[in-house]
């Protein structure tokens, strides 16, 4: 189904404040709770019998562990969540982000410039994809902008890229700005490989 791509207005629907959390069954309860304090910065808000809150903010949980090791692991190759996102404030965050979990052995597996986000993707020891991006662009007139030029519409996946590349242009004084910039080329490989 191909749809013009653009930001839409608000309406007078009455919809959610903000996205609350997320809740992830596992069998590796202990692991998974010290990577997602350690991927997000964040603090236990409580954890018994194998259950954990977990958050980064003012919000009770951002994340909630549940120990299943009654649980059947997941097939690979099925249908269902393919990832969740985590937004920063900028691409210095990013780097600075990045800098962290690379110092920890903690690297991404992919990194995508998706045209409206850049993005890295990492894995949790269970496997599940976790994005962090930045928003290439300053405002929703520009990014409606950039859609209404088809771009997104020819390439919705984005161009693969090194981000250690990024981190040495942004190092010599390249602004976020044209850091961020959406870039052209094919992205089939990318739809083959996206989120394994």
């Amino acid at each position: 189904m191909e749809v013009a791509s653009k930001v839409p207005e608000p309406n007078k629907i009455i919809s959610p404040a903000r996205f609350a959390h997320i809740v992830l069954y596992t069998k590796k309860f202990k692991e998974m709770v010290d990577w997602y304090c350690h991927f997000l910065g964040a603090e236990l808000t409580a954890s018994s019998q194998g259950l954990a809150f977990i958050t980064y903010d003012d919000e009770h949980h951002r994340v909630a562990i549940i120990e299943r090791p009654d649980y059947k692991d997941r097939v690979p190759d099925t249908i269902g969540m393919a990832h969740f996102a985590y937004s920063y404030d900028s691409l210095e965050d990013m780097i600075e982000q990045y800098k962290r979990l690379k110092a920890t052995r903690v690297m991404p597996v992919r990194t995508i410039n998706h045209g409206v986000t850049t993005s890295l993707y990492y894995r949790d020891p269970d496997d599940n994809a976790v994005e962090i991006q930045v928003d290439n662009f300053e405002s929703i007139s520009e990014l409606n902008d950039w859609f209404a030029t088809g771009e997104f519409n020819k390439n919705p996946i984005g161009i693969t890229f090194d981000f250690e590349d990024i981190i040495k242009s942004y190092n010599s004084g390249v602004s976020e700005k044209e850091l961020k910039q959406p870039r052209k080329g094919s992205a089939a490989k990318l739809m083959e490989a996206s989120d394994r």
